[in-house]
């Protein structure tokens, strides 16, 4: 057994952003890009669509890299917590897709999902798979604390 302490908290912190990184690319890629069902953007011209597509494209590996940054530092140091790392990095994907679902899809309307009749099932399967995600992490979330609790380590 290690007799290094793990640290909670920034693994679940580096998680998040690895989350929410990743997610944000699986959107930019698939839904923007390979699918080209919508861009960040749709309430203008295609090169501002483009741009804003560029934009979240950079936010999302600005995520990612410190994300990694985190978890590297974490692992180097062998304080990397496995149960609040996975825990972060389903809450972070979570989070990114019910926020991107509630938010820009509805709230601000800088694009749907997909511009169809029926949009309803699009945003159903949309913020469904985000609240799934958030779900499992909270699961696992709940799991580490529990087993951070009988192990006598702490998680804050």
């Amino acid at each position: 057994m290690s007799t290094n302490p793990v640290d909670a908290k920034g693994s679940l912190t580096a998680t998040i952003f690895l989350g929410v990184g990743l997610m944000a690319a699986v959107d930019e890629i698939v839904f923007h890009q390979i699918l080209a069902w919508h861009h960040f953007f749709d309430r203008s011209t295609l090169a501002i669509s483009l741009l804003s597509d560029g934009l979240l494209h950079s936010a999302e590996l600005l995520m990612l890299a410190a994300g990694f940054y985190l978890f590297v530092r974490l692992s180097r140091h062998r304080a990397v917590s496995r149960r609040y790392a996975w825990a972060g990095l389903f809450l972070g994907a979570g989070a990114f897709q019910l926020f991107d679902g509630i938010v820009d899809h509805k709230v601000l309307r800088l694009h749907q999902v997909r511009y169809v009749d029926n949009l309803w099932l699009y945003d159903l399967a949309w913020n469904g798979f985000g609240v799934l995600l958030l779900v499992v992490g909270l699961i696992l979330w709940r799991q580490a604390r529990a087993g951070a609790w009988r192990s006598g380590v702490s998680s804050r």
